[in-house]
């Protein structure tokens, strides 16, 4: 263990210094993932995490170097995840710390899961980009296991953007927050077969929609009459364009029943979004999707213009 550092639990007031960190490991892993204040205050206030007990920030001085925080699922689920993220400032790493903030994961993860379901078991998932090839060793020499491989796609809002078609029966609507309801529903009904999703909650859907990120403005529904079909739902993280010189909309969410696949609905929900965000000029759009999804998710964005940015790994370790 690293001495003279400082370890205890996230709090509200660490926003600042936790956009900080973020933003330097950001900046040396080339994720394209920053981060402001006011994300990590909202990310503080999450009510699906315990920070109190599900968290670590390692600081010398008066400068956060390193995070740990576990994400817990709401329900059971038969492979019962435990998620950790985490990660060191790149001027503090080959010092340990990464193995530390494993070992604290592993150790914290197992009882706070237990205390929520006893006797289930659970594995503690972790990630972390390929082209990190430090971290990928890190992760291999501890056990984990590659389970999934996740695609970051960005499409150029200044290439032609087709226009969206469906048959004549559905209606594509602007998102309203009478449409909150509508909208996790087909959430949680389009993700049910994703590997590693779970039901979301109304208390974690409040939480998203009143994000400071999140845009109305830019998501969208399908219906067909007062049915609702389909969702996409989408955000703008602005010190992304502040580092960057971008301005991105990012797909938080694309969803269609599954009794309602096959249809065009998300490629018009992707069209409908993308020509909205060209119109208010936006640079380009970006989203994360599973590699090895089983609705075709890849091809569906690529046939749309997405093209993959970079990949992560997710593994896996089971503990209990």
């Amino acid at each position: 263990m690293s001495m003279g550092l400082e370890r205890r639990p996230l709090t509200a007031s660490d926003a600042r210094d936790w956009a900080a960190l973020l933003n330097a490991i950001e900046a040396a892993d080339g994720s394209d993932e920053f981060t402001s204040e006011q994300d990590q205050a909202e990310a503080l206030s999450n009510p699906n995490r315990d920070y109190p007990r599900g968290s670590i920030a390692i600081y010398d001085g008066p400068a956060m170097i390193g995070y740990g925080a576990l994400a817990f699922r709401t329900v059971p689920e038969p492979d019962q995840n435990v998620y950790h993220a985490g990660g060191v400032h790149p001027d503090y790493r080959a010092r340990g710390l990464g193995a530390e903030l494993l070992d604290w994961a592993e150790r914290t993860a197992v009882p706070l899961n237990h205390e929520r379901f006893p006797g289930r078991p659970m594995a503690l998932s972790s990630g972390c980009l390929n082209a990190n090839a430090a971290a990928v060793a890190l992760h291999e020499q501890r056990g984990y296991q590659p389970v999934r491989w996740f695609h970051d796609m960005v499409r150029d809002l200044s290439q032609p953007i087709p226009e969206p078609v469906t048959d004549d029966q559905i209606t594509i609507t602007g998102y309203q927050p009478d449409m909150a309801e509508h909208a996790r529903l087909i959430r949680n009904e389009s993700f049910r077969d994703h590997w590693g999703s779970a039901e979301t909650s109304p208390q974690s859907w409040a939480h998203f929609l009143a994000t400071s990120a999140f845009r109305p403005g830019f998501s969208f529904l399908a219906y067909q009459q007062d049915e609702p079909l389909g969702m996409l739902m989408a955000s703008e993280h602005e010190a992304r364009q502040e580092r960057t010189g971008r301005r991105d909309l990012y797909i938080d969410l694309v969803g269609t029943r599954a009794a309602a696949r096959k249809r065009g609905i998300a490629t018009a929900l992707l069209a409908t979004a993308m020509s909205a965000a060209r119109a208010a000029g936006f640079d380009q759009a970006s989203l994360g999707v599973d590699a090895d999804s089983l609705t075709g998710a890849v091809g569906l964005y690529e046939r749309s213009g997405f093209t993959v940015a970079r990949t992560w790994t997710a593994y896996r370790k089971q503990l209990t």
